[in-house]
């Protein structure tokens, strides 16, 4: 899938795997942020990372499958099924409740979380509106300790 990068220039050779079911809903998705030059850091597989979910989050990287459990538990990740995309990692951190990040490369976009910041995303932005077209949840919205700002998922989780 091409995207618009931070250096303001298109790459014509993103990468991601859906659920087939989903496919040509997110691929719309991507179609509306390319048409608004939303920014993307870098969109490889995650087997770029050996599926390392750490790795691929500290190198900022949007990605969508990855055959994992979902953070902090022992059920399977959305991820696993090909129902989650997580975008701009590092920009869009996941956050438990008193400001605490997995991620050092991310904290300085935690403590200047604003929407003129490229590739943040905010509540009811043009990211959040493009997924809920199609019925995705942000893990922005979650309730509870937990914000996963990057996080995007058909089930809403």
């Amino acid at each position: 899938m091409p995207y618009w990068g931070f250096d303001g220039v298109a790459h014509p050779g993103g990468q991601m795997i859906v659920n087939k079911d989903s496919a040509t809903k997110v691929a719309g998705v991507f179609r509306k942020l390319y048409a608004q030059k939303y920014p993307i850091r870098r969109m490889r597989l995650v087997d770029a990372y050996q599926g390392d979910d750490f790795d691929s989050i500290d190198d900022d990287n949007t990605s969508a499958f990855n055959c994992r459990q979902a953070t902090g538990s022992g059920n399977w990740s959305q991820h696993a099924y090909g129902w989650a995309i997580d975008l701009n990692p590092c920009e869009n951190p996941y956050i438990v409740t008193g400001g605490e990040i997995a991620h050092r490369k991310c904290a300085k976009f935690y403590r200047n979380r604003s929407a003129r910041e490229p590739g943040v995303i905010t509540r009811n932005d043009r990211v959040v509106k493009a997924f809920a077209a199609i019925g995705w949840g942000w893990g922005g919205n979650w309730d509870g300790n937990v914000k996963d700002t990057q996080h995007f998922s058909k089930s809403g989780r």
